[in-house]
């Protein structure tokens, strides 16, 4: 098993690729904290994967205490960190012309700055075990342009590079830091690209036009984006760090 006795922690964990990546963590030996706003959605996580091995955290991670806390919850119930997958996200708004700051601000704090705390939060609990996996969640919108998520876009940006600092700043401890790049993936976020208007014709045309310009022709599926998140917490990656891979059926190649 590719993570037998590690201790894992999944922010954003019990829905789409979170969960997805929980299953395999699992599956691969790790016991994993996984951390979620919701408490219902958490439970179900639990039964499915048993309580031995998947310990629920309920937080809110658009607050800066939720983002900070959640971590060292997750780390005292498991007993250190290993892996932290953070994977926490939302779209933010589809305009900057009257900007809703609001929504701007969340979709900072939840993309950007929970990832920022959670690093910070989980590296001495890695340090003190000799080493660990940080792995972000950014997009392909973290590497080029998005006309129809422009905040998303910048936000994510800004993941890749605090991950590349990141790498630098803590190859010394032996933290490896990476990111998965998805492309548009079918899970329940997909709507709040394609769909923002609530024009079920309107989301069905955008994706549609999404998925043309993807060169294997389909939308990602949750679970090869764990399945790379997996790989890169693993030793099999234990070389790798500093990288932003691209999961995206060939788009970024163009």
């Amino acid at each position: 098993m590719r993570l037998e006795n590690k201790l894992a922690i999944v922010t954003a964990a019990a829905s789409g690729m979170g969960r997805a990546g929980v299953e395999r963590f699992v599956r691969e030996g790790a016991r994993v904290a996984a951390i979620d706003i919701s408490a219902e959605a958490l439970d179900a996580l639990v039964a499915a994967f048993g309580a031995d091995r998947v310990t629920p955290v309920v937080a809110d991670l658009a607050t800066e205490d939720g983002a900070r806390d959640s971590i060292d919850q997750a780390a005292a119930a498991l007993g250190g960190c290993d892996i932290l997958w953070a994977h926490a996200g939302m779209p933010g708004p589809a305009s900057v012309e009257d900007l809703d700051m609001p929504a701007y601000h969340k979709a900072i704090a939840l993309n950007v700055t929970s990832a920022a705390l959670g690093a910070g939060r989980a590296a001495p609990h890695m340090r003190a075990r000799g080493g660990g996996s940080i792995i972000f969640t950014a997009s392909i919108s973290g590497l080029v342009g998005s006309m129809m998520s422009p905040i998303y876009s910048a936000a994510k940006w800004g993941v890749v590079g605090l991950a590349k600092s990141l790498a630098l700043a803590l190859a010394p401890d032996n933290i490896r830091v990476n990111v998965v790049c998805p492309g548009l993936a079918d899970t329940p976020m997909k709507l709040g690209f394609t769909g923002r208007s609530g024009d079920p014709a309107e989301a069905a045309a955008n994706e549609a036009k999404l998925v043309a310009a993807v060169p294997l022709g389909r939308l990602v599926k949750p679970g090869e984006v764990a399945d790379a998140a997996l790989w890169l917490a693993s030793d099999e990656a234990s070389f790798v760090t500093g990288v932003a891979l691209p999961i995206d059926g060939g788009f970024t190649a163009r």
